[in-house]
C-alpha cells in the first residue's frame, strides 16, 4: 500500500519561501531556485523548534531504508511526498502533473502536453499526455538539481557534461528548457513558424514555442550556450500569439499567507515579464481577472490568467481540543457516562506502529475529555494516567537507542524521523501527518492543563512537528513534507511510484494533522507555529471539501461520474476507490475519520451530506463496519438527522476501534442546538 491507512487495526502569516533544499551541517547546499537569478525573499512566520540539533543528536539514529533517490542532486532534502516525487524516486521517472500540463523524463529527453480528461462512472482521469514529444541529440542522464515552492528543475547529462536544465512549475503552462552548452534539441511534429513565435497542433491541444537567443526551425531547436527555448501551451478559447507573448522563464516561486478571520494565501511567479498563471476551482474568485480561457483538467476547469501571482481567501477553521458538552445533562449525561464506564473497562494496550498508536492515543484524549466534562473524577484520572504515561513513553528524548518499540528515531539519510514500528510504508515516509497529526493533537489535549506533561514531551513533540512543518527547511526536513500549497491539500506518498503521480485518499486525517499541530503549537507556545498550522488547516479543509467531499457537481467534467464523493485524488486521476475496501462505507468513512471536534469542514450543504450518506449507507445500512462515522456525518445534516443518528447510534453492533461508543453518543449530544 502506497499512501494509504486502512480505517481499523483489523484491515491491514507572512510569506514563506518554499525551498525544500538543504544538506547536512559541513556539506555546500545547492541554490534553492529553479535558476541562478535568487529566489524570492521569505518573511514573517517562520517556524524550527529551538534546540533542533540537540534533539536530533539525542533521540538518535534508525536504519534508513533505501528509497532510491535515483534521481537527485548530492546535498538536496530528499523531495518526499512532492508532487514531482516519481521525477526523483525508483529505477524509472515517472510522470508528474504541474497543471494545466502533465510533464516526464524520458530516455531520449523530455516529454508534456496537456492531458485530455475522460470521465467514467467511477474515474476521472487527466493521465499523461505526452504530446510534445522532445529528444535530444545525446542521450540524457537526468538529476533534479533544484526545487521550491512550486517548481522542480532537472538537469540533463551526457557522459558526465551538463547539456541543459528543464524547469516546470504548478499553474503555469509553460516549460523552459535553457542550454548550458550549445545543443540541438528536436520535437516528433514540426513547430510552424510565425512572425514572433512558432506553433504546433497535437490532438486536441495547441503549443507555442519562444527561444531566448536560439533559433526554432519546423522541429529543430537550436541553442546556443545559455540559450533557452519556452514552450507553452494553449487554453481553450485562448489566443496563442497573447501565450507566446506572455511566454518568460520562471525563476523563482513563493508562497504567502495571512491568518486572521479569513486566511488568505498567495502563491507568487518570479519572470522578466508579465506571464500567464492558471487557477485551480478552489481558488477561483471575483477579484480574479481570468480572460486567457480554460485549461481542462480532472479537477475541473482551471482559468489562465494573466500575472505573476494567484490569491484567494479560505474560511479559517477552528482547532478545538475536544466537545463542548456544557449543554449535556440529565439523561444524555448517565448515558453518556454509563458508556464511558464500560470503554474504560474495555481497554486495551496500546498498539506500538505510528498509525494505530498515535490513533490510539488520539481517541483515549478525547474519552479523557468527556470524562473530565462530566464530572466522572475516576474514569478520568484512569484514561489520563494511561493516555499520559504511553505519551510519555513514547516522547522518551533518547528514542530508540534505549527500547525496540514505541520510539522514534532520525533517519539521517532520508531526511526525517520514524518510529521504530512502522506502519503502511511510514518507514518509506508515506502518511507521515496523517500518523504525527494523532500524536500531536493528543498531546494537545493532554498538555492544555499539565504543563509539566508540555516541557517534559516537547523535544519529541516538536520533532514530529518539524517532520510535517518545518518552515523553511533546514539542514534535518524539508519543508512542510507533505503539504502543497499550489493544490492546497497534501500528498500521502512518500515516493509516489505511479505514473498518476502522487496521491492522497484520508482527506479528514489530512485535516486532523493541522488541527493537532494548531493544538500542539498552543499549549507548547510557539506562535509562528500555531499561525502555520492555522493556515494548512483552511487549505486542508477547503480543498477536502472542493475535490473530495463536496465537489461542484455542476462542472462538466463530473458529467458521467456516478457518485458523490471522490475518495481517492491523484495528480492525474480520481477515483472512486480506496486502498483498502470497495465498500461504500469505508468510502465515505475514510472522509471523515475521525470526525474529530476540529472537523467543521465536513459541515454543510444538508441535502449533500444526506446523499452522500444514502450512498454510503447502500450496502447495509448504518450497523456495519464504519457505520459509527457515518452516523455521526448523517448528525450534520440537522436536526431531525442528529436526533435520528443518537437512536441509531444507542443499538449499534460496531464501534471502530479508532472511536469509542461514548465519543460516538458525545459527539451525536454535542450537536444539538
Amino acid at each position: 500500500m502506497w499512501g494509504a491507512r486502512s480505517l481499523a487495526a483489523g484491515m491491514a502569516a507572512a510569506m514563506l519561501l518554499a525551498g525544500c533544499t538543504g544538506s547536512p551541517a559541513g556539506e555546500e547546499t545547492p541554490s534553492k531556485t529553479p535558476s541562478d537569478q535568487g529566489a524570492l525573499e521569505g518573511q514573517g512566520a517562520e517556524w524550527q523548534p529551538d534546540g533542533l540539533a540537540a534533539s536530533i543528536d539525542r533521540i538518535g539514529t534508525v536504519p534508513s531504508k533505501d528509497l532510491k533517490p535515483v534521481r537527485l542532486a548530492d546535498g538536496l532534502i530528499p523531495p518526499t511526498n512532492h508532487w514531482f516525487s516519481g521525477l526523483v524516486f525508483g529505477d524509472d521517472p515517472q510522470p508528474v502533473y504541474p497543471l494545466p500540463l502533465s510533464f516526464a523524463l524520458s530516455e531520449d529527453g523530455l516529454t508534456f502536453g496537456l492531458p485530455a480528461v475522460t470521465t467514467t462512472e467511477k474515474t476521472i482521469m487527466g493521465t499523461n499526455a505526452p504530446m510534445v514529444q522532445v529528444s535530444m541529440a545525446e542521450s540524457p542522464t537526468w538529476q533534479v538539481v533544484a526545487y521550491d515552492a512550486l517548481s522542480v528543475t532537472a538537469e540533463a547529462s551526457s557522459d558526465g557534461s551538463a547539456l541543459g536544465r528543464v524547469t516546470v512549475v504548478q499553474g503555469s503552462p509553460y516549460i523552459t528548457y535553457t542550454a548550458i552548452r550549445e545543443q540541438e534539441l528536436s520535437t516528433q511534429l514540426p513547430f510552424e513558424a510565425g512572425e514572433d513565435y512558432a506553433s504546433l497542433t497535437s490532438g486536441d491541444g495547441e503549443y507555442v514555442a519562444v527561444s531566448s537567443g536560439g533559433s526554432i526551425d519546423a522541429a529543430t531547436v537550436t541553442l546556443p550556450a545559455d540559450a533557452s527555448v519556452t514552450w507553452g501551451a494553449v487554453p481553450e478559447g485562448g489566443d496563442p500569439a497573447v501565450i507566446a507573448k506572455l511566454a518568460a522563464p520562471v525563476t523563482a516561486t513563493a508562497v504567502a499567507y495571512e491568518v486572521g478571520e479569513e486566511v488568505r494565501t498567495t502563491l507568487s511567479y518570479e519572470t522578466e515579464q508579465p506571464t500567464v498563471v492558471v487557477r485551480m476551482p478552489h481558488q477561483q474568485n471575483d477579484a480574479a481577472t481570468c480572460e486567457l480561457g480554460t485549461y481542462a483538467s480532472s479537477y475541473g476547469a482551471l482559468a489562465a490568467c494573466e500575472g505573476n501571482d494567484i490569491s484567494w481567501e479560505t474560511t479559517a477553521y477552528e482547532a478545538r481540543a475536544e466537545l463542548d458538552l456544557s449543554g449535556v445533562s440529565g439523561k444524555d449525561a448517565d448515558e453518556l457516562k454509563a458508556a464511558l464506564t464500560a470503554d474504560v473497562a474495555a481497554a486495551k494496550d496500546y498498539p506500538a506502529d505510528t498509525y494505530f498508536g498515535g490513533k490510539a492515543l488520539y481517541r483515549d484524549a478525547q474519552l479523557y475529555s468527556i470524562a473530565r466534562q462530566l464530572g466522572a473524577e475516576k474514569e478520568a484520572a484512569a484514561v489520563r494516567e494511561r493516555v499520559r504515561e504511553t505519551l510519555v513513553r513514547w516522547a522518551n528524548p533518547d528514542g530508540c537507542q534505549e527500547v525496540d518499540a514505541f520510539c522514534f528515531g532520525y533517519d539521517e539519510t532520508n531526511r526525517g524521523i520514524v518510529g521504530q514500528t512502522p506502519s503502511f510504508g511510514s518507514d518509506e515516509f508515506n502518511d507521515h501527518h496523517f500518523h504525527y497529526g494523532y500524536f500531536l493533537y493528543a498531546a494537545g489535549v493532554l498538555g492544555a492543563d499539565d504543563p509539566e506533561l508540555v516541557e517534559q514531551i516537547r523535544p519529541v513533540m516538536n520533532l514530529l512537528a518539524a517532520d510535517i512543518a518545518s518552515a523553511p527547511a533546514n539542514e534535518f526536513f524539508p519543508e512542510r513534507r507533505t503539504f502543497d500549497a499550489y493544490a492546497s491539500h497534501s500528498w500521502a506518498s512518500g515516493t509516489s511510484p505511479f505514473a498518476d503521480g502522487n496521491n492522497q485518499e484520508s482527506s479528514s486525517e489530512a485535516v486532523l494533522a493541522w488541527a493537532g499541530l494548531t493544538l500542539w503549537a498552543q499549549v507548547s507556545g510557539q506562535t509562528e507555529l500555531e499561525q502555520e498550522a492555522t493556515w494548512m488547516h483552511a487549505l486542508e479543509g477547503q480543498s477536502a471539501r472542493a475535490y473530495w467531499t463536496d465537489f461542484d457537481e455542476s462542472d462538466p467534467v463530473y458529467d458521467g461520474y456516478a457518485h458523490t464523493v471522490l475518495p481517492l485524488n491523484f495528480g492525474g486521476k480520481r477515483d472512486y476507490a480506496t486502498w483498502f475496501s470497495p465498500e461504500p462505507a469505508a468510502i465515505m468513512a475514510i472522509l471523515v475519520i475521525p470526525a474529530s471536534p476540529s472537523s467543521d469542514h465536513l459541515a454543510g450543504d444538508p441535502e449533500r451530506i444526506e446523499r452522500n450518506v444514502t450512498e454510503a449507507t447502500s450496502n447495509g445500512g448504518f450497523n456495519q463496519m464504519y457505520g459509527d462515522y457515518l452516523l455521526m456525518y448523517s448528525a450534520l445534516a440537522g436536526e431531525e438527522a442528529r436526533v435520528a443518528a443518537l437512536e441509531e447510534a444507542r443499538n449499534l453492533d460496531v464501534v471502530d476501534d479508532g472511536n469509542t461508543r461514548t465519543y460516538l453518543l458525545a459527539w451525536l449530544m454535542s450537536l444539538k442546538a
